[in-house]
């Protein structure tokens, strides 16, 4: 006997209502993708649950895998056996052997098939009462066990659980629509683009490079951040701006208090260039308020103006330390902190506004034409394709 099959739980799916298929249906879809390495390996779904069949394949290498995919709640390996008492009895007590560091357990029954003979409360007494006559050293503890055994009679089968994993929860990747992430070298954006996707987003990523004060190492940083989301997700392409000239662009002509408030707002008009031409809905940035000059109320204010498309920003009410946490357990966190600059951080001005006023830059940027600049920013643009297999290079088509 060994557990042969992986129980999938699925929380916050489970209240949709007419819509509930399609998340569903998403989320198996998800899951036959993350698990596409593991041949043998069928995702098979009934009422109200996920199997996993994993068909000789190595049970802890694929649950790792489910553990990185949106929409599940909770997972666990379980035993598949015919609704017999018997069959039933041997693999409960198959489940509590071959746990790990137990001297308590708990049965809990649950009879979703009403044609089994015997009832969820005395099918746990049964079950009790043969795990411990044919054991030693073990006791039943309700409360609080060392573990707990859970079987579901369902209509096709019973399947017995003995542990419980966390899975990452939210919703599956590609049921919320998609968004643009605009995606430097730091902590804070990776972040915003996990979380979005957590809400089921499907991302893709805006970069703007400045060589030569930015560096070919500066842009490798962004896309093995990139390459690292995609692990939560099917792919991600990143849209690479030459951002150079328009920089300096704007540095130069612009007051300096000013020039990081314009300089948001061309990333902004460019990003929505982008949103238009790939039928995205909306962009995600990893913005705190209060963090910086450019993330004060006001500030974000002046800079939304140049756009009418919804921005996410999932990291505004949230304290650095958390951030920092999450980019831990992402494993981004040691890629953003290489000493390889952005272009925001390059051309950072001594004292910038912190509260620039909407007005005052609509007169600034009047008094220059940066169309050209801005223009040949966009055509200029080369997507990169990652997937968690590998890296592909296109040309951007022409956006105007």
């Amino acid at each position: 006997m060994q557990y042969d099959h992986i129980l999938i739980r699925y929380g916050e799916i489970a209240l949709k209502g007419k819509n509930r298929k399609q998340f569903i249906t998403k989320l198996q879809e998800n899951i036959r993708h993350k698990l596409k390495a593991f041949p043998n390996v069928k995702v098979k779904r009934t009422q109200g649950r996920m199997f996993v069949l994993l068909n000789g394949h190595d049970p802890d290498e694929v649950m790792d895998k489910c553990q990185q995919v949106f929409g599940i709640q909770s997972l666990s390996l379980a035993i598949k056996m015919e609704n017999e008492e018997e069959a039933i009895k041997e693999a409960a007590l198959f489940a509590l052997i071959n746990a790990d560091d137990v001297k308590t357990f708990k049965i809990t029954v649950k009879r979703i098939d009403k044609d089994f003979p015997i009832r969820s409360q005395d099918m746990n007494k049964v079950l009790g009462g043969h795990l411990l006559s044919n054991t030693e050293g073990y006791t039943v503890d309700v409360h609080h066990p060392d573990v707990e055994i859970k079987v579901e009679i369902r209509t096709e089968a019973t399947y017995i659980t003995s542990s419980v994993r966390p899975g990452l929860g939210g919703l599956p990747v590609g049921t919320a629509g998609k968004s643009l992430l605009l995606l430097s070298g730091g902590i804070d954006s990776p972040v915003a683009g996990y979380l979005a996707m957590k809400r089921g987003v499907e991302i893709e990523a805006i970069h703007f490079h400045s060589p030569p004060f930015t560096s070919e190492r500066a842009k490798q940083k962004v896309l093995d951040l990139a390459e690292q989301l995609t692990q939560y997700g099917k792919k991600v392409r990143v849209h690479v701006v030459p951002f150079t000239k328009l920089q300096q662009e704007i540095f130069r002509e612009m007051p300096e208090a000013y020039a990081m408030t314009i300089m948001r707002r061309m990333m902004f008009r460019i990003s929505e260039a982008v949103c238009k031409q790939e039928s995205i809905l909306s962009m995600t940035t990893g913005e705190s308020l209060g963090q910086v000059a450019s993330q004060t109320m006001e500030s974000m204010n002046t800079i939304n103006e140049v756009t009418n498309y919804p921005i996410i920003r999932p990291l505004v009410a949230m304290d650095k330390d958390d951030i920092i946490k999450i980019s831990h357990q992402i494993n981004t966190y040691n890629i953003s902190i290489r000493p390889y600059e952005d272009c925001c951080t390059v051309f950072v001005p001594k004292s910038p506004k912190t509260r620039p006023r909407r007005e005052k830059v609509n007169q600034f940027e009047g008094q220059h034409d940066f169309s050209s600049s801005l223009e040949e920013a966009i055509n200029g643009i080369e997507v990169i394709e990652l997937t968690d297999d590998a890296a592909t290079t296109t040309e951007f088509d022409d956006l105007l």
